[in-house]
């Protein structure tokens, strides 16, 4: 579901540089149908981004990002094109729903878990970088370490016994050793060896059960127990038996973890989160609310409020360091059918100055979702079913009848936009799907899927107006 741009990270950056607003929208268009106004509001957020490192630190340090809110219908495209944004930028992404957050004093979690949550999700994505560029590495570090015990090295000659005139024996010795290790690690690479067994020094996993009483949730206490107990966690060692393909895999995780500086990563993903930091804070619309004096109006405003520093810029204690929030970009999102924009505390709407609006869904755009996306529901479902050897074919005139039914039950009943494709695809799919292993014995040609077929699939649905309102 990703767009992952090659080679290394400086690699990336500058391809990403290339990008202009126009080239971010095709991309984005290869995953979203429509909604080009948001498609171009965030091309030109990620642009100016880009714009703003290029300039002198002093300016830089004064340029704001332009937080956007979106207004849409759920299932229009509102998260779908924030996600994809992150990742065509290789940016830290958190999506977030607001109405989960309480009001400081309440119950719940506060807003500065935002900030927590997304180091977090940015050291998982620069270890990850981190791995692939030393994965060569480990993999050979971890074969010798193997051979070791396959085969474990001869004590090196002693000095007395190079005067007794002895050398040459070891010195033959040592070749004959070392022709050995070469054929087992040539039967090692070629698998030869996978269900010798060899026995191995683990890390015990286990840790001692022990309770610890706070008055702070689990999230704010931003201690990590295990360096405070180093001796207790993680550094005992067991013996343990197992097959060379399982140490091979152990040692190479070790040694992955060896050869990665976790300072160097934390520094990485901090300034990333500071730098280029996305996150999406859907269904904002729920905690829009003025101050009524009683009532759920106070908490939805005290949401807001404690909302509002993070959004401005402070800074978060963290587990990692202190982690300023003056330059993530803020993507906020919801359907506005009973609030608006304008609902929000005011300093809040200040910080979002870029408003779009996102249009419902067309019959032609369910047409688009079905089968023009890189990984469109068509795609994925013929996929699924290839899985079984049974080739799966949709005609056009099949795509126009789900297409015409999921408009249809949106209108009727709750728009939940192109999501309800998925619950008419599963209903028309179920007999298949069902029956997938004997079909594809029986029938070496494709499986059509023609209109008729969905609509004998979902007659009885569409009969029934109150059946359909509870199972699509």
């Amino acid at each position: 579901m990703a767009i992952y741009l090659p080679g290394t990270q400086e690699e990336q950056e500058l391809a990403l540089d290339e990008l202009t607003p126009r080239e971010i929208v095709s991309e984005l268009d290869k995953y979203v149908v429509g909604q080009h106004a948001a498609k171009r509001a965030v091309a030109i957020a990620l642009r100016n981004r880009m714009r703003r490192q290029k300039l002198a630190p002093e300016l830089a340090e004064e340029i704001m990002p332009k937080n956007i809110i979106m207004i849409g219908p759920t299932g229009v495209g509102k998260t779908e094109i924030a996600r994809r944004l992150a990742r065509l930028a290789n940016s830290p992404f958190l999506k977030v729903e607001a109405s989960k957050f309480t009001e400081v004093g309440y119950v719940g979690r506060d807003v500065e878990s935002i900030v927590r949550d997304l180091v977090e999700i940015a050291i998982d994505m620069v270890r990850e970088e981190r791995l692939e560029e030393v994965e060569d590495k480990a993999e050979l570090n971890a074969e010798e370490r193997l051979l070791d015990l396959l085969l474990p090295p001869t004590p090196s000659p002693s000095t007395a016994g190079l005067a007794l005139g002895t050398g040459d024996g070891e010195r033959s010795g040592s070749d004959s050793q070392s022709r050995t290790r070469e054929k087992l690690r040539q039967q090692l690479r070629e698998g030869k060896l996978d269900e010798r067994m060899v026995e191995l020094d683990v890390r015990e996993r286990s840790m001692p059960a022990f309770e610890i009483i706070s008055n702070q949730g689990a999230e704010e206490m931003d201690i990590n127990i295990k360096d405070m107990l180093p001796n207790i966690f993680g550094q005992r060692t067991k013996k343990r038996k197992m097959k060379v393909s399982e140490a091979f895999e152990y040692l190479i995780q070790e040694e992955e973890q060896r050869l990665i500086d976790m300072d160097q990563v934390t520094r990485t993903a901090v300034e990333r989160v500071e730098q280029s930091g996305i996150v999406f804070l859907d269904e904002i619309d729920k905690i829009a609310g003025r101050e009524g004096g009683h009532g759920p109006d106070v908490s939805r405003e005290g949401v807001q409020r404690d909302i509002l520093p993070i959004v401005e810029g402070t800074t978060v204690n963290t587990r990692y360091g202190m982690v300023r929030t003056d330059h993530i970009l803020f993507i906020a999102a919801g359907a506005f059918h009973v609030s608006k924009p304008s609902d929000l505390i005011p300093e809040l709407q200040g910080r979002f100055p870029i408003r779009v609006e996102l249009q419902s869904l067309t019959i032609e755009d369910f047409i688009k979702i079905l089968t023009e996306p890189k990984s469109s529901l068509v795609k994925q479902y013929t996929a699924l079913l290839e899985t079984e050897g049974l080739k799966l074919e949709f005609s056009r005139d099949a795509l126009d009848e789900v297409a015409n039914f999921a408009f249809r039950v949106n209108e009727s009943t709750e728009n939940i936009g192109a999501r309800r494709l998925h619950t008419i695809m599963e209903r028309v799919l179920d007999e298949i799907s069902f029956a997938a292993p004997e079909m594809s014995k029986e029938s070496k040609d494709k499986v059509l899927v023609d209109a008729a077929y969905v609509k004998k699939m979902v007659a009885d649905i569409a009969k029934d107006q109150d059946l359909s309102r509870y199972i699509l």
